[in-house]
């Protein structure tokens, strides 16, 4: 299997995107399989921490869930922001 090369920080920006929208994994996933998708809450997991890539079906689904432009996606001050939370939460886990 070959290496996923992370260029930009698709993950980063979906795990914000979910978080400001105040919804977990659990409750992304369910109305993503709603709305047909077959993806699962550690496929997402994996997606948001950059060890999976999306499928584009998939980003067309969040796209309408969390009501935003594709650019929202690809903000480029997400990952500073990604790291900041982090450091504010004692835990450092994703959820």
């Amino acid at each position: 299997m070959s290496k996923l090369i992370c260029d930009v920080y698709l993950g980063t920006n979906i795990h914000m995107l979910r978080t400001d929208n105040n919804m977990t994994q659990e409750e992304l996933v369910a109305r993503m399989q709603l709305m047909g998708s077959m993806i699962t809450r550690s496929t997402l997991a994996n997606i948001e921490s950059c060890r999976r890539n999306i499928k584009v079906s998939d980003l067309m689904i969040m796209k309408t869930i969390f009501n935003v432009d594709y650019d929202a996606f690809f903000p480029a001050d997400a990952e500073d922001k990604l790291r900041e939370k982090l450091t504010n939460d004692k835990s450092g886990v994703l959820q």
